[in-house]
Formats: C-alpha cells, structure tokens, sequence
C-alpha cells in the first residue's frame, strides 16, 4: 500500500496560478468551494454545470457558465462537486479520460493521518476524520464530521453524509452511500451500490446492490433498479 501524508498531495494538486474547474453548482458544491476559498480566497476557481438554464447564475459570488461538455475539458484539474455518487462517477471518467486531472479538496478543518492513502477528485469536509493506514478511492466524498477508523478501504465513488462513523478494518464498495450519523462496526464489509439509511448500526456485513436501515441494520429493499 502506498502510503504518503495527504496534506502534501492537496497543495501538490490546487495550484492557484491555474485554473481549477468544478463541476455542478448545487448545494454540495458550495460546500466544496466554501473549503477551496478556505485556503485562497482569490482563486482562481470556476464553475461549470450542465443545466443550461443556470448559464449566468453565482455560487458564493463566482459566476457559474452553462452547458458544458465532459469530454471536452481534457487537461483541466478539475473536481466533480455534485452529491449523487453515480452522477459523479458518470461525469469524472469522461472527464480524466480525456486527460483532466481530478483534484482532491481538504477543508483546513478536517484531521487526516499522515499514514492514509486518498486517491484522485475526494473531498473530505470540515471536521472529518481520516485514521492511519485507512485508503479512499477516487471522487469520494467524506462529509462533515464523519470519521474513517484506522486499516478502512473505501472504494471509488462512495459518500459518508455528515457524522458517519466506520469503525476500524471496514470496507465500503463503490458508489455506496453511508447515512447521516450512520455507524458500522469494526471489520464489517459493506458491498457495491449500498445505502445505509441515516442513524443506522451496521453490525454484520451487506451484500452488493441492497438498502439497509435501523439499529441493528437489515435489509429493506433493493437499490438496483428492476
């Protein structure tokens, strides 16, 4: 596993004198740029998104341009900023296939292990935590507050909303959501296209493509559509 201190890989990534591009304007993103202008607020940031109609409009006073097309931003470092795991991951890997670069963006208030691996396009929000030898992969987004104990793997595309907590050794499959206040105990391992419903206890593992809710969690229904 590699292992580096995330800090470095931010401040090798958001480099200011260029351009940094983000996708979506909506209500996450302005979480995600509030934290960019944390750091720099002169930078030189802008705002795509695919809704014609919002050609014109501002997000914290930077002016948002409409449409846009993905595969046409090839060499841009750019940071998909839309909540919706799977909207994200269908706008990322046209994007990074044309040679974007995705950005991962830390809010100064969040407490990461200098022994974690964040891959590529995460966000990790005010007040999160990230533990030693935990592994984010690409275009996560760790939400206020949420806590990743140590030796967790997180796969692409997953979202911990605000408060989450995964206790030590999990693992989270790709384009999984983890509710508001959510916990899941120690080593259990939750599959691909999961929601785990706000205020839930996960305690034993979940397969792929299920919804789970309550204390303990089971299952509720499927999340794949019929």
């Amino acid at each position: 596993m590699h292992q580096y201190h995330w800090i470095n890989l931010f401040w090798k990534n958001i480099v200011f004198t260029k351009e940094l591009v983000l996708i979506g304007c909506g209500g996450h993103a302005s979480v995600v740029l509030d934290a960019l202008l944390c750091r720099d607020p002169e930078g030189n940031v802008s705002i795509l998104d695919a809704n014609p109609e919002l050609d014109g409009e501002t997000l914290l006073g930077r002016k948002v341009r409409a449409p846009f097309t993905p595969s046409a931003l090839g060499g841009v470092s750019f940071h998909v900023s839309i909540g919706d795991n799977n909207v994200r991951q269908k706008l990322f890997k046209p994007i990074m296939g044309g040679g974007g670069l995705p950005v991962s963006i830390l809010h100064p208030g969040a407490s990461l292990s200098q022994y974690c691996n964040v891959q590529m396009g995460c966000f990790v929000a005010a007040g999160a935590i990230i533990a030693a030898r935990a592994v984010v992969g690409q275009g996560v987004i760790i939400n206020h507050a949420a806590v990743i104990d140590h030796d967790c793997t997180i796969m692409d595309f997953c979202h911990l909303a605000p408060g989450a907590i995964l206790g030590g050794n999990v693992t989270v499959g790709e384009c999984t959501l983890i509710g508001a206040n959510a916990t899941v105990l120690p080593g259990v391992r939750i599959g691909n296209n999961v929601v785990v419903g706000a205020g839930s206890t996960v305690t034993k593992d979940i397969p792929d493509g299920e919804v789970w809710m309550g204390t303990p969690a089971s299952r509720k229904e499927s999340n794949y559509n019929a």
